[in-house]
Parts: C-alpha cells; structure tokens; sequence
C-alpha cells in the first residue's frame, strides 16, 4: 500500500468502529496531536474513539484523502453524530459525561497523517474555529472543568 492507501485504511477502520484493525495500521509510537490538549498515543486515542463511537452510534467522521506530497497525506474530517449514550473521557481528565441526545456537527478540519513504510505514525489535526472536542461538546450543551477549559482553549486557538 503507498501512503494515501494506508491513511484511508485506517480511516475506514475507524469510521466503521474497527478499532482492533485500526491498531494494526499504527507505529509503536504513533502519536494524535490538536485531537485534544494534549498528544495522544495510540492506545488513548483508540480507547477514546471506541467511547466516543459508543455514545454516539450515528457517528460519522467525514473523512476524505485530499492529496498526499511524499509520505504525508492531507485530509480533512468534519465529525456529526447524535449523542445518546455517555462519554467516558476519563483518559483525558474529563470523567464520564452524561448522554444529552442532541445532535452535533462540527467545522470541518484539515489533517495530516504521517506515514512511514505502512504504518502510521502521526496524524495532526489543524487548529479550527468550531471544531474539535471542545465544540462537539459546546453543541450538546455540556460545560467543560475549569482546568480542561484552559488547556482546550489554548490548544485549539486558530492561529494566522
């Protein structure tokens, strides 16, 4: 598989909820930045995508490969869904949040996934206006901790 075969590989495993063959496209040290206000590793991201998937069964990513320059492939992803189970962020300091079913869908965000031989090994998330965790939850409605408040904010400013 070249780069842009093994990113949507992994793309399609994730929209399908195929977390276990996810795994197997990730590095040992793969690592997900600007998903959350702070990188992730494979195991974190995994674990908070299956429980993201589980409170929203509808849930849909959007992905789309856009072009690829050597071993980086650019994509984007505009996540919606309907929330009608709990979210379990615990990974990330947030607890468990309550299931509100209400629908959400985000800003579109630009990606790149690095790919090395046919392993993924990073994937960054560009810093959008109106997208990301912090917006899905502003869209059902749920107040962020103080300290997770600053940390997002922080992480998902847009920058010029």
């Amino acid at each position: 598989m070249d780069s842009k075969e093994t990113a949507q590989a992994l793309m399609d495993s994730v929209q399908r909820g195929r977390f276990d063959t996810a795994k197997t496209f990730l590095s040992d040290d793969f690592q997900i930045s600007g998903f959350s206000s702070k990188p992730l590793n494979s195991k974190k991201w995994l674990n908070i995508i299956a429980n993201l998937k589980m409170a929203c069964a509808d849930l849909n990513y959007h992905f789309q490969v856009q072009g690829s320059e050597g071993n980086v492939v650019h994509t984007t992803s505009q996540l919606s869904g309907t929330n009608s189970g709990a979210f379990d962020f615990t990974d990330i300091n947030m607890g468990v949040i309550s299931a509100t079913n209400k629908k959400f869908s985000i800003a579109q965000e630009k990606t790149q996934i690095t790919v090395k031989g046919d392993k993924v090994t990073s994937w960054t998330v560009e810093p959008t206006e109106g997208a990301g965790l912090k917006a899905i939850l502003g869209q059902l409605g749920v107040k962020l901790p103080e300290a997770e408040r600053k940390s997002t904010s922080k992480g998902r400013r847009k920058t010029s």
